[in-house]
Order: structure tokens, then sequence, then C-alpha cells
């Protein structure tokens, strides 16, 4: 049973992800669900699928450190996505 998932992350990691979704011939959804598969149950996955995961990974590690948040960010992730449900549900 496929069930929706809401993620929230920056801009450019969402559009590099998409960018490469597409050069695999994949659906983002596909990558993201096969990375959780992999991450939450490494064992039980097959050769294949555990080819792929890696692939997942080595892109994954590529966007690491891509995106540097000033060093007088306050990162209060409550907080952020607080503000952004705000913005995305409360529009006036």
């Amino acid at each position: 049973m496929n069930t929706k998932l809401t993620l929230t992350m920056d801009k450019a990691v969402i559009e590099m992800a998409k960018k490469y979704a597409k050069e695999q011939g994949r659906s983002l959804s596909d990558i993201v669900e096969n990375y959780f598969k992999m991450i939450s149950n490494p064992y039980s996955m097959d050769q294949n699928k555990s080819e792929v995961a890696e692939e997942e990974i080595s892109f994954i590690r590529t966007l690491s450190g891509s995106l540097k948040a000033p060093k007088d960010y306050d990162f209060n992730y409550n907080r952020d996505i607080q503000e952004e449900r705000i913005k995305r549900y409360l529009k006036k």
C-alpha cells in the first residue's frame, strides 16, 4: 500500500535530486523509497537492489556540504517547520 509523504528540504537539493532521478530513468519517489528500505533493513535487499542503493548513497554523499548555512544561522528545526507550515497552509 502506497502512502503519501511530504518532505521539507532545500529547493536546490530537490532540483539536484530530480535531475539525478531523470538521468537514471527513475522517479524520485522510487529513489527515496529504496533509500529508506536500505537504511532501515540493508540485509533484506537482494544484490541488484543493493547495487542501486550504493549508487544512491554515493549521490547523497555528493550533496553533503554542498549548501552551507551562515555561521550565525540559528537552526531550530521545530520553529522552521512551523514557519513553513504556516506559509503553506495559512496563506491569506
